[in-house]
């Protein structure tokens, strides 16, 4: 059996630990590239963590974690989970960050938004919410509170927004087109969620839930030109082709045509001026089989 002086062995366990720590390090995901990150520091959706990009406008999440502490976290809480203090007093329910899921975009369904959808929704705010219109911030708070949004979810460092969808030119509004929308309204359904007035209280309106099991009323489609997401008609077309997604309003890019979609537009638009002259465009709804 081999000895070892005190000394020789000392110079060997010196030259030896380091191989071992780093093995450890390693084991525990130290010096890894991050899940959705490249080695560079780029995301996959080819922009650097924690920032968001407007135009020529970059947006950082450092500087917006303040912002959303300041104004936001009363309401989507400070995990950006939709549970702040605020939360059980508002109806609808706070947008939960973490999963990703936003009501209004430009991009199909299921689809993260693209950064502008993100900083006009704050821009705008969410009509019939208690979301407000953040103008007041300058368009840089804007944008990095929009970077700091996208922390709360790993989706906006593994996945790209889908491409936004086209708006076609809005077609001639005439009564003949009007009347078409109407047919479409009852043809595709809509009625039994917004009712036959598209005042939102078809006979399913009662039973309707979110993505997070709270209770949501459809649109009242008398109170004006404005919807969810934005106002007049190219608004509407869009929450038509890409859905609002985390509710039960569905995507209709596969089931209409542009024209048609801009037909059903057409007769929402009517819908404000018809309720207030008490008619109703659509016929009876037909019998549930």
């Amino acid at each position: 059996m081999k000895c070892f002086s005190k000394t020789s062995l000392i110079r060997k366990t010196s030259r030896i630990a380091p191989v071992f720590l780093a093995i450890f390090v390693c084991s525990l995901g130290f010096g890894q590239t991050p899940a959705g990150q490249t080695a560079s520091g780029q995301t996959v959706a080819g922009q650097a963590p924690g920032e968001s990009k407007i135009g020529d406008l970059t947006g950082h999440a450092s500087s917006g974690k303040a912002l959303f502490r300041r104004y936001c976290i009363s309401c989507h809480g400070v995990h950006g989970d939709g549970r702040g203090e605020s939360a059980p007093h508002l109806d609808p329910k706070p947008r939960d960050f973490t999963r990703a899921t936003f009501k209004c975009r430009s991009t199909p369904s299921g689809s993260l938004p693209t950064d502008t959808d993100l900083f006009e929704t704050i821009t705008r705010g969410i009509f019939n919410s208690n979301m407000p219109s953040w103008r007041p911030l300058t368009r840089q708070q804007r944008a990095d509170l929009i970077a700091f949004v996208k922390t709360f979810s790993a989706r906006f460092q593994e996945e790209k927004p889908g491409a936004p969808i086209s708006i076609p030119p809005e077609t001639p509004t005439s009564a003949e087109s009007v009347q078409r929308g109407a047919q479409l309204f009852q043809d595709m359904n809509c009625w039994s969620c917004h009712g036959k007035e598209g005042r939102g209280n078809g006979p399913s309106a009662a039973t309707l839930t979110d993505s997070k099991n709270n209770p949501i009323q459809p649109f009242d489609f008398t109170t004006g030109t404005h919807v969810k997401c934005g106002e007049g008609g190219s608004a509407m077309f869009r929450d038509l082709m890409t859905g609002l997604d985390g509710t039960p309003m569905p995507s209709f890019s596969d089931a209409l045509k542009p024209d048609q979609a801009w037909d059903l537009v057409h007769f929402i638009e009517a819908l404000p001026a018809a309720d207030k002259k008490g008619i109703v465009l659509t016929k009876a709804e037909p019998k549930a089989e």
